[in-house]
């Protein structure tokens, strides 16, 4: 699975959070909703893709981006850089 790194050092996810009233673990609880495996993504790894300090990471699986923007309703591509296509792709 390919790798997408955060915007501005996930300031956007943040600020995306901070508007909607969502803590780390409130946003991994509604990842588990749309997740069709139902398994979502850990408050852990929320704490760290949307972090600041040492334990802050810049990339995450496009499936764990892809579940943060669905519940967040937000287009993700605001909230991560996505991989180039693949040549031959479009």
């Amino acid at each position: 699975m390919p790798k997408v790194h955060r915007k501005a050092h996930g300031q956007p996810l943040r600020d995306e959070m901070r508007r909607q009233g969502l803590s780390g673990p409130g946003l991994a609880e509604k990842t588990r909703e749309v997740d069709p495996t139902g398994r979502g993504v850990s408050a852990a790894t929320i704490g760290r893709i949307a972090g600041r300090g040492s334990t802050a990471r810049e990339r995450c699986e496009l499936s764990t981006a892809w579940l943060i923007a669905e519940v967040l309703d937000a287009p993700i591509h605001r909230l991560f850089s996505l991989p180039p296509p693949f040549p031959g792709d479009g």
